[in-house]
């Protein structure tokens, strides 16, 4: 039977090379071709779904940061009385940042 090497000898460009280093890597530790194979099946998967993510994110519109810190902005603007933060609690027994009683009732 051929060795994975002679099988792949037509393979061009970067596929060649990583499956030229995984065979003589392979080689040296004692992995079968079997083993080898499904490290590089794995090693394929992984940059098919690295490659995935990046078309993905590479589709995001993309706004400058002038608007983004405007909408920001406008958005606190529009909500700032609804934040507690900014206008205070209407009782203190709503706040959870209140100071807890140390006195309990057993």
């Amino acid at each position: 039977m051929n060795t994975l090497l002679e099988r792949h000898q037509g393979c061009s460009g970067g596929y060649a090379l990583l499956l030229e280093y995984v065979v003589c890597l392979a080689i040296n530790i004692g992995l079968s071709d079997t083993a080898v194979m499904d490290m590089m099946v794995s090693t394929l998967q992984q940059q098919r779904s690295v490659t995935e993510q990046l078309r993905r994110e590479a589709a995001i519109k993309r706004i400058p940061v002038s608007v983004a810190v405007a909408d920001i902005v406008r958005f606190i603007s529009e909500h700032e009385q609804e934040d507690c933060l900014l206008v205070g609690f209407t009782s203190q027994k709503v706040n959870p940042f209140r100071e807890k009683s140390s006195c309990t009732v057993l």
